[in-house]
C-alpha cells in the first residue's frame, strides 16, 4: 500500500512541470513531508469546465483533492478513509473504482513515499516498525497514478453551491519491485512524463491501453533509506523527517 508520502513542491513549480492550463490561485497547500490519508493533496487532472458546451475541450488543472476516494454512491465521506489505495490488478472491476478508471484519472505529485518494515530492536528484543523513505535517485518529482471522484453532499440543497461537491482521490498500487520490494510487498504506480497526456485524457478509455501506461516509480531507479520513527505520528512534519538514521 501507499499510506504516507512527501509533497513539498509549490503550485507554480507543479503547474510548469505538468503543463497545467488552469492554476487556481485561490487554492493553496503548505509543503508537507508527512502527507496522510483524508488530508487535501495536490492532483493534476483534465476535465471539461462545469456548464461548458458539449464540444468544449478538457483543460488540465492543478487541484487540491481529499486523499481517500469517496464513491458517488457512498452515504458519507467516512468511506474514503478505507479507499486510499486502488489495486491495479482489480480496479477495473471494483464498483468503487471502475468508472473512475475509465473517465477520471489523475496524477498525484510526490517527492517520495514511506513504507514500514518490522525490525527487532537488539537492545530491547522487541519488534518495532521502522519507516523508510523511498524516492527517485535523481530527486525528480514523482507522478503517482491516481483516480478521482465526485461526491454529492446531501446536506447541501443547491447543486450550484460549491459546498455541495467533494472531490476525492486514491493512489494506484502494484506489487513492489527493486529497492522498494525489499521493504514492503506493495508500492504506488507512477507515470513518466511521456505518458501524462494519454493518462489524463478523459476521452482515452481503453482499459488495456491505460494499464500499459503504468510503470514503477522512477522506472525502478529508487533510493531507499531508513528515517526517524517520528514520521509514524501524523502530527509531526518538517524536512527533518527525511534525515537518514
Amino acid at each position: 500500500m501507499c499510506g504516507r508520502y512527501a509533497s513539498t513542491r509549490g503550485p507554480e513549480d507543479l503547474a510548469q512541470h505538468f503543463r497545467v492550463d488552469d492554476l487556481r490561485v485561490e487554492e493553496t497547500l503548505a509543503p508537507s513531508w508527512n502527507v496522510a490519508p483524508t488530508e487535501d493533496v495536490w492532483a493534476v487532472l483534465e476535465r471539461t469546465p462545469r456548464g461548458a458546451d458539449d464540444d468544449a475541450e478538457a483543460r488540465r488543472e492543478l487541484r487540491a483533492l481529499r486523499w481517500g476516494l469517496v464513491p458517488s454512491w457512498a452515504k458519507d465521506v467516512k468511506t474514503g478513509a478505507r479507499m486510499i489505495n486502488a489495486r491495479v490488478e482489480t480496479l477495473h472491476e471494483k464498483p468503487a473504482f471502475r468508472r473512475a478508471f475509465t473517465r477520471r484519472r489523475c496524477l498525484l505529485p510526490a517527492d517520495g513515499f514511506y513504507e514500514w518494515q518490522q525490525v527487532k530492536d537488539d537492545g530491547t528484543g522487541r519488534t518495532r516498525k521502522q519507516p523508510y523513505f523511498i524516492h527517485p535517485e535523481d530527486g525528480q518529482v514523482m507522478a503517482l497514478a491516481g483516480l478521482y471522484e465526485y461526491w454529492r453532499d446531501p446536506r447541501v440543497e443547491r447543486d450550484d453551491d460549491p459546498a455541495a461537491w467533494l472531490m476525492t482521490c486514491t493512489i494506484i498500487t502494484t506489487d513492489a519491485t527493486d529497492a522498494a520490494g525489499r521493504v514492503h510487498p506493495r508500492m504506488p504506480l507512477a507515470l513518466t512524463d511521456d505518458h501524462y497526456d494519454a493518462w489524463l485524457d478523459p476521452a482515452h478509455q481503453d482499459p488495456d491501453e491505460l494499464r500499459s501506461l503504468l510503470g514503477s516509480p522512477a522506472d525502478g531507479h529508487l533510493d531507499v533509506r531508513p528515517v526517524s520513527p517520528a514520521v509514524n505520528n501524523v502530527g509531526n512534519n518538517g524536512p527533518h523527517l527525511l534525515d537518514p538514521v
